[in-house]
């Protein structure tokens, strides 16, 4: 999970995965059918059911309507926190890398894309999102559970160097 679209959910969460050996699904894949259509709350909420049944598994993303669903399976979050800049210069520098064609962790045909609406979207969610999950992690930390707040680079890279 992460504070904000462009911390680095998707990058953290691939290589996760690739040291680990465990299949990483996408929420955003899950979420967005093609030409950015939203999926339904039953066919999202379906398809996370129906992977925290497996042994092992990694999601990356946040959708907050449908945190329950994994919190209540899960052993470890590891949450990224970096910086409101940083979290925006990777967005547009996604996007300018990804212009017309869809990244793999995204929705079929949902090609990259960029508008005010979500810059507002991560400007205006930035701040009650960190605070909000201050108290989220803490009580999936209280029921005996992992908890990672990694809050940079250097974090992340230690984090795979020492924990993995």
């Amino acid at each position: 999970m992460g504070v904000s679209a462009g911390v680095g959910k998707t990058t953290f969460a691939n290589k996760l995965g690739e040291i680990l050996q465990i299949n990483v699904y996408h929420l955003d894949a899950l979420y967005w059918n093609p030409g950015w259509v939203e999926a339904s709350n039953m066919e999202f909420t379906t398809a996370q059911k129906k992977i925290v049944q497996q042994k092992e598994w990694i999601i990356e993303g946040n959708y907050t309507a449908t945190y329950e669903i994994r919190a209540e399976h899960a052993d470890t979050i590891i949450y990224l926190e970096l910086p409101l800049l940083t979290c925006l210069y990777r967005v547009v520098k996604r996007w300018v890398k990804n212009r017309g064609t869809t990244r793999p962790d995204m929705g079929k045909d949902c090609p990259e894309k960029i508008d005010w609406a979500f810059i507002r979207f991560i400007l205006t969610t930035y701040y009650p999102r960190k605070k909000a999950m201050i108290k989220r992690l803490r009580e999936f930390q209280s029921k005996g559970r992992n908890v990672f707040i990694l809050h940079g680079n250097k974090d992340i890279q230690d984090f795979f160097k020492n924990n993995i």
